[in-house]
């Protein structure tokens, strides 16, 4: 042949697509555009489209490739397969032509020896021309060969490469997107492996992936080869670093999630078997796969190929990255990356909301996992333990919820028959994620035993669109859908916040135009997330009972101690609800739980008095002070703590809620201050939750110590009318418009503005009343914070209070 079929990966960049195929152009993209930035991508070759070409008419298959696809039925999936397997196998027959071999035989030579070795281990990946096109990202369509050492091994993976093109999957994924077979043409990148077998491996997005939330790197993960990681074999480490922060002196880690590690594919011992899976070592197992310093780093070259690519196309271009840690050398690679295709393409200015719209009644949850998407969808369950089984493929009706143990390429025609996916293994970045994102259906990945609790035939609901936790109801609930244009919501002068109560939600209303978080619960994230009582946490080994100490020592796993799961825990959750807002103001409010809601915490019953009256007993204020509570507060101060001076969240404002007397607040003070979380400090401002009829009437002494009011109307109106909002006898009376609470609100408004500090509003009248509303802006309240749902109707009643003010 007089043209070259085998270009160096730095020889080639975005602009040979057509040459070299998605994955070797971007590649040698990244190896010429960003080595001198630290980004280290693994050496290797491209075999061009020229070989495939060549291959194909040498073998004379054309025709009999066009005539086998013309006789598929797409909606039988046997057909399909049938089709696939012969095409495959005449492809896999036909004779290599010589002077392809020759040349592809020089240039892996050429690499062996550039590397030191005689027969260097090289991943041979296919490579098509129609990846990475605007409308369909081809992920994972056709095959990869990993381990691949010497030069007969190395021509017949390229050979079965070719034939890979034409895989069940990729032969319906290009007819679903509308592809002419033979428009899209193959080439194959050879590279260098990372020992990677002997380390980690994974994925990583320059977004949040289910909201795409853009201030993130999305990291996952495990140990060993990252195939088990794509298919959703293992359910991996996560991680989420939060991308403005990167390059400051702060580490801004968000969260580390440990998976479920429990094997790793390493290299194989022989020719026949290049790579095997083994179980993982108990030590791995309960270890994160990657260090807080490598996942900077990571996260760091993440961020500059983002920035990269953004800058050759002239418009965001978020990514999705394959990684390696080298087990030999503990140093990161590179190994792929692309534009991600789901997000990237979303107008957001118009925003569909999805709800389960039960009327008030509370479905019956039968599991939950890790949510794919924001949909919602229902069907009767069809489980599903292998492709083998043809009698099971052949009965899954469209509309059906597939539920398996995972996915890989193969499912793909029966994936996108289906109305969502349950899977007991796999993270958000597997095949099964993936794939579901492509196609717009709801998943929950790593269910654990979805196989087991669910029943074929059994009708259910799966449902994304709670957080980042996915949930299985049981039955076919109705869904309230609402559309959301950004552009039709009017200005207003009065800043609206949100009180976002779950981290897991708190990257999907960063749409919203919200100016900060106005009231973060702590509450919510300590019950949800570190799921036992503070002090049981310490003291557990001193109560003797052993069933806690289990459960505890399970929560623990891959934490130095109980402190640190609980500080860490804590900071992740703050950490998250505080980038979403960042540089806007995020309130977080210091634990408030009543102790009959401690008590039912694992490990409460020790440590929790019986109150006749809970509500207005030993909460808030009086137990950080408190020698019986305060080793447990002072965890509270130090996860504030890492949040705003190690994740550096300085945004991060800290709230003392139910605080009776200045006395009080000033020890509450102190104790914080012990703490290392000293008003003033670093910038720390402290707010003060006025719901008291004390807080009001003493103003003028609590505001000399505080840097602003956050008013709470439930309690303020329960206390000053003096009755239990809980209690059906007395509901009628319980009003957030009474006089006597609009002039306490209408007093501490007057005296904030007198001492200079700030006061607003995050109770829950706001979000009701829309004359409440008209009544705060009309009086001049700094802020108003509503529960996301209400945002935009307070907003609108915002909009109308400003123009009566101005009128």
């Amino acid at each position: 042949m007089k043209e070259s079929i085998v270009l160096p990966l730095q020889k080639v960049g975005l602009d040979a697509i057509a040459l070299v195929g998605g994955k070797s152009a971007s590649l040698g993209e990244m190896i010429s555009g960003l080595s001198e930035a630290g980004v280290k991508v693994p050496g290797g070759f491209a075999i061009t489209t020229k070989a495939y070409y060549h291959f194909m008419q040498n073998s004379g298959l054309d025709q009999f490739i066009r005539d086998q696809i013309a006789q598929i039925d797409f909606n039988n999936i046997s057909s399909l397969r049938r089709a696939g397997q012969r095409i495959r196998q005449e492809i896999s027959n036909s004779r290599f032509p010589h002077e392809l071999s020759q040349e592809i035989i020089a240039a892996y030579q050429a690499l062996s020896a550039q590397y030191g070795q005689e027969q260097t281990d090289v991943a041979v990946r296919s490579s098509a021309t129609a990846e990475d096109l605007p409308d369909a990202s081809f992920a994972g369509q056709q095959e990869t060969f990993l381990n691949v050492r010497g030069p007969v091994a190395l021509i017949d993976s390229v050979r079965n490469c070719f034939a890979s093109l034409f895989t069940d999957r990729a032969i319906s994924y290009r007819e679903n997107f509308g592809y002419d077979h033979f428009s899209v043409g193959l080439s194959v990148c050879v590279q260098k492996m990372v020992r990677s077998d002997l380390g980690a491996s994974g994925v990583a997005f320059s977004l949040d992936t289910e909201s795409g939330f853009r201030d993130v790197v999305l990291i996952n993960g495990s140990f060993g080869l990252g195939e088990l990681v794509v298919q959703g074999a293992v359910s991996p480490d996560e991680f989420i670093v939060y991308k403005p922060l990167i390059q400051s002196q702060y580490k801004p880690i968000l969260e580390k999630k440990m998976g479920v590690k429990d094997k790793k594919m390493i290299y194989g011992e022989s020719s026949d078997e290049r790579t095997r899976v083994i179980p993982a070592t108990k030590q791995q197992q309960h270890s994160f796969c990657l260090t807080d310093d490598q996942i900077l780093q990571l996260a760091a070259w993440v961020q500059r190929i983002e920035s990269y690519y953004s800058g050759k196309k002239g418009h965001w271009c978020p990514m999705d990255v394959e990684w390696a840690l080298d087990g030999l050398s503990q140093e990161l690679y590179i190994v792929q990356a692309r534009p991600e295709t789901i997000h990237s393409r979303r107008d957001r200015n118009r925003i569909t909301t999805r709800t389960l719209d039960t009327g008030g009644a509370t479905p019956r949850q039968l599991l939950k996992g890790i949510a794919v998407g924001d949909g919602i969808a229902a069907g009767n369950v069809n489980i599903l333990f292998s492709l083998d089984n043809r009698v099971a493929t052949t009965t899954f009706q469209p509309g059906d919820v597939l539920v398996t143990d995972m996915t890989d390429p193969d499912w793909e025609p029966i994936m996108k028959m289906a109305s969502a996916i349950v899977t007991n293994k796999g993270g958000r970045t597997c095949h099964a994620a993936i794939v579901a994102r492509e196609m717009g259906i709801p998943a929950i990945v790593g269910c654990e035993d979805a196989t087991e609790k669910l029943n074929s035939g059994q009708a259910i609901t799966v449902s994304c669109a709670e957080g980042t936790e996915g949930v299985v109801y049981e039955g076919i609930l109705p869904v309230k859908e609402g559309l959301l244009e950004l552009s039709s919501l009017p200005a207003v002068k009065t800043p609206l916040m949100l009180n976002v109560g779950s981290p897991s939600m708190a990257f999907q209303f960063t749409h919203l135009p919200g100016k900060g978080i106005g009231l973060a619960r702590e509450e919510f994230i300590i019950n949800n997330y570190i799921k036992v009582h503070p002090l049981a946490l310490l003291h557990h080994r001193e109560l003797n009972d052993a069933a806690l100490s289990a459960e505890i020592a399970q929560l623990v796993h891959g934490y130095e101690n109980e402190a640190d799961y609980f500080i860490s825990k804590l900071a992740s959750g703050v950490g998250k609800i505080a980038a979403s807002s960042y540089p806007n103001k995020a309130i977080v409010r210091f634990s408030d739980f009543k102790s009959n809601e401690y008590y039912n915490l694992p490990g409460g019953k020790y440590f929790e008095p019986k109150e006749e009256n809970p509500m207005i007993g030993w909460r808030g204020a009086s137990r950080y002070y408190s020698e019986k509570y305060k080793t447990a507060f002072m965890l509270e101060c130090a996860a504030i703590r890492k949040a705003r001076e190690t994740m550096g969240l300085n945004n991060i404002v800290v709230m003392i809620p139910f605080c009776r007397t200045v006395e009080e607040l000033e020890q509450v003070l102190a104790v914080m201050e012990e703490a290392g979380l000293a008003r003033g400090q670093n910038g720390l401002e402290v707010y003060l939750m006025a719901e008291l009829p004390s807080n009001i009437m003493m103003a003028e002494e609590f505001a000399p110590h505080i840097d602003g009011f956050s008013i709470g109307s439930n309690d303020l109106t329960q206390l000053t009318l003096g009755l239990d909002r809980d209690s059906e006898l007395v509901s009628g009376l319980y009003n957030e418009l009474s006089p006597a609470v609009l002039r306490m609100i209408s007093r501490l408004i007057k005296v904030a503005k007198e001492y200079k500090v700030k006061v607003g509003i995050c109770g829950q009248g706001p979000s009701d009343f829309p004359e409440l509303t008209r009544f705060l802006v009309q009086h001049g309240i700094d802020s108003i914070s509503v529960t996301p749902d209400a945002l935009v109707k307070t907003l609108w009643a915002v909009h109308e209070a400003e123009q009566l003010v101005e009128a």
